[in-house]
């Protein structure tokens, strides 16, 4: 799968609940994954994009990492011990933590606020990628007036979710390529639209078929690539196959 290299301004246009609110306009190339590189590179300790390192990096309050390292770290996840696309973040409490984020058109106590960051700092600790956690993150610490962190992790997310869409354009000809299933469902609700259809085809391409947020007559179908993430999958657990 070969894409055509050419430039793309991208606006993140992020809302309420697994949407957020944009930042900023990303200039970016879309070009195909190349997954050995990002294997030797994640792998190599004498490599800048090792990923122990990126990942010091990722949880540090900077932003120094450039737009190469977002995608060597959301990739090269993939070849780390611990990768599992199926793992479930599950703690006590889990289900009401999520409902003071819903419910966050009314006033939050800074003890609900404290509850909320929490347990997405438990949740973040198993799992750097768990964007949901990433965003209930970033309205806490808002809600508690500390912008400045807010800042760097929101940035941190943008960036993120722009590796990823620098990976192809959505379409059957050059899906996103997506290490864990819920992130066709982040990509496609920060576009604006709710996915109604999901249909798994030949060589690994799921295509997602949604409808507009604001307008239920206008629809779309959005292409991802899970090749690789399902090999990883069958690899370290066959017995789920």
């Amino acid at each position: 799968m070969k894409l055509n290299k050419t430039f793309i301004i991208v606006m993140l246009t992020l809302v309420a609940g697994m949407t957020f609110t944009a930042r900023a306009q990303y200039r970016f190339e879309v070009r195909e994954i190349d997954f050995d590189k990002i294997q030797r590179e994640t792998l190599d300790p004498e490599s800048r994009y090792y990923y122990p390192k990126l990942v010091r990096s990722f949880n540090s309050n900077d932003t120094i990492m450039n737009f190469e390292a977002y995608r060597d770290l959301y990739y090269g996840f993939l070849f780390q011990e611990d990768y599992n696309p199926f793992r479930n973040t599950e703690f006590e409490g889990k289900e009401e933590v999520e409902q003071l984020y819903y419910n966050k058109g009314q006033d939050l106590t800074r003890d609900e606020c404290d509850q909320i960051e929490k347990y997405a700092v438990r949740a973040l600790d198993d799992n750097m990628f768990d964007i949901d956690q990433i965003t209930y993150y970033i309205y806490a610490l808002q809600q508690k007036k500390k912008y400045a962190r807010a800042a760097v992790r929101q940035f941190r997310l943008d960036k993120l979710i722009a590796a990823i869409m620098s990976s192809g354009r959505g379409t059957e000809e050059e899906p996103w390529v997506v290490i864990f299933p819920e992130h066709e469902y982040t990509l496609i609700n920060l576009l604006g639209y709710v996915a109604v259809d999901h249909q798994e085809l030949d060589g690994g391409i799921d295509c997602i078929k949604a409808k507009s947020e604001t307008d239920n007559r206008k629809t779309k179908d959005f292409y991802f690539d899970v090749s690789r993430m399902l090999l990883e999958a069958k690899r370290k657990f066959p017995e789920d196959f």
